[in-house]
């Protein structure tokens, strides 16, 4: 769907990716993460509140404590797989050493009885991103490496990106089906997305070992330390994507949080029903991959990137005002779905390209570090969206369990935090992202020079 990716050589900063088939086999972990994340912050504060009986101001806290011990989690990760030297390889330490707590915390989350509090959640929270942390952000900075030039770059973060809205079309096709197929409970769907985690998680991880192998790197100049972050951070290309990426990204998680608390209180719908128009949602999002790739290629992709965000900031808010019915909220789900891939994209393939600017100028190759920036600031975002969301509702009288029997007032603000955040933080985002400067022509230039250092270098440990 995305295209065919040319092939991959040997070469130390060789121009060359994998092609598709390998590239699809490199991107199935994708998957199961998305399997994994998405109902975190979508399915299980709903769950965990009105099923197990579990307050929203615990949910709240629990969701907001884990995401502050993600914005160091990925940077420190990302320092430490920057150092990371071993006979197997830079990236594939990493992967699998994250595997079996992924698997474990995946497995106390989703198939948690009534009883548990929010200190079993905020527990299970901090091992399940640690365990994800570690494989995501090695995968992510492995990918990078894979795709050395501008265009390519969009390409393979947007088979990244497709694979990412695959698993989460999987798991939320699980509650109706559950439903509907087998007569089986809310709570029954939701233990199946978590076995789906524990049993894919492996497998995909297993094949993308073996489908594409590390890019051959040259020792750094010199060694990566904890000052280069403070040198980073100074760099306003790298602050500019790091802002874009916390006002982009927190929208989507804001409207995440509180999507099943709005079309059951406000639009009538049932969690299963609901759950099938976020079902559209992500088909959306699906289709509009392999856009936001092209249009990242043929007019730049922060150009790119301040489109997609003017565009969900439209759709979202014209939640307030379409019409009931299901035809309308069909239309409406899909249309913000469309440029729900456009960040993940976009972004990540814009660090890369900072990274080899980085890289040109320090002698460093410093993608571990940029790539636990760019995840840790999203958590930024997310640590903010999923607390303040559930704790404002409440702080207005809102009561997951009353639904539409809510005070007015209570339902008012439900329909603010919903549609209107987000949209305006998307409006945000393009403004500040418009200003990006790396064109691709400036980056075929900094890839010109990259190379022929690089040959150098080689020729000299070879000679």
């Amino acid at each position: 769907m995305l295209g065919a990716v040319i092939r991959q050589d040997d070469k130390v900063g060789g121009p060359t990716a994998p092609g598709s088939w390998r590239l699809a086999a490199f991107a199935l972990p994708c998957v199961p993460v998305a399997a994994m994340l998405m109902p975190v912050v979508v399915y299980l504060p709903n769950y965990y509140a009105t099923d197990l009986g579990v307050s929203l101001g615990a949910i709240g806290l629990a969701f907001g404590i884990v995401r502050l011990f993600d914005l160091w989690l990925d940077p420190t990760l990302g320092f430490l797989i920057d150092k990371t030297n071993t006979r197997f390889g830079r990236f594939k330490p990493w992967l699998v050493a994250g595997l079996p707590i992924a698997v474990l915390s995946v497995w106390m989350l989703f198939m948690a009885r009534p009883g548990i509090d929010g200190r079993y959640i905020l527990f299970w929270l901090i091992l399940g991103f640690l365990g994800q942390s570690m494989a995501t952000m090695a995968h992510v900075a492995w990918a990078a490496r894979i795709a050395p030039e501008y265009s390519q770059r969009t390409r393979v973060f947007g088979w990244w990106q497709a694979f990412t809205v695959v698993g989460m079309l999987i798991v939320l096709a699980m509650p109706p089906l559950m439903k509907s197929a087998f007569g089986l409970d809310y709570a029954s769907g939701v233990r199946a997305m978590g076995w789906f985690v524990v049993l894919s998680l492996p497998a995909a991880i297993l094949v993308a070992l073996f489908a594409v192998r590390e890019p051959l790197t040259l020792p750094n100049s010199n060694v990566s330390n904890w000052r280069h972050y403070l040198v980073l951070l100074r760099r306003p290309s790298v602050l500019r994507l790091l802002a874009a990426d916390i006002l982009i990204g927190t929208g989507p998680v804001i409207a995440g949080t509180l999507f099943f608390f709005f079309f059951d209180a406000i639009r009538g719908w049932d969690r299963s029903e609901a759950g099938l128009l976020l079902l559209l949602y992500f088909i959306g999002a699906l289709l509009g991959a392999p856009l936001w790739s092209r249009l990242g290629r043929t007019f730049g992709k922060h150009r790119a990137l301040s489109i997609a965000a003017v565009a969900y900031s439209i759709a979202q808010a014209s939640v307030l005002i379409a019409p009931p019915g299901l035809v309308w909220a069909i239309v409406t789900m899909m249309l913000a779905g469309v440029p729900y891939s456009a960040g993940p994209i976009l972004l990540r393939a814009m660090m890369a390209d900072l990274g080899d600017e980085e890289r040109l100028h320090s002698g460093v190759d410093r993608s571990g570090l940029l790539f636990g920036m760019l995840s840790g600031a999203v958590k930024i975002g997310s640590a903010f969206a999923v607390f303040a969301s559930v704790t404002s509702i409440e702080a207005m009288g809102f009561q997951a369990d009353l639904g539409a029997g809510n005070d007015p007032l209570a339902l008012a603000a439900l329909s603010s935090v919903f549609a209107l955040a987000p949209a305006l933080l998307g409006l945000a985002g393009a403004a500040l992202i418009s200003g990006h400067t790396m064109d691709k022509a400036a980056h075929d230039a900094i890839r010109q020079q990259l190379d022929a250092r690089d040959a150098l270098q080689k020729e000299r440990a070879t000679s």
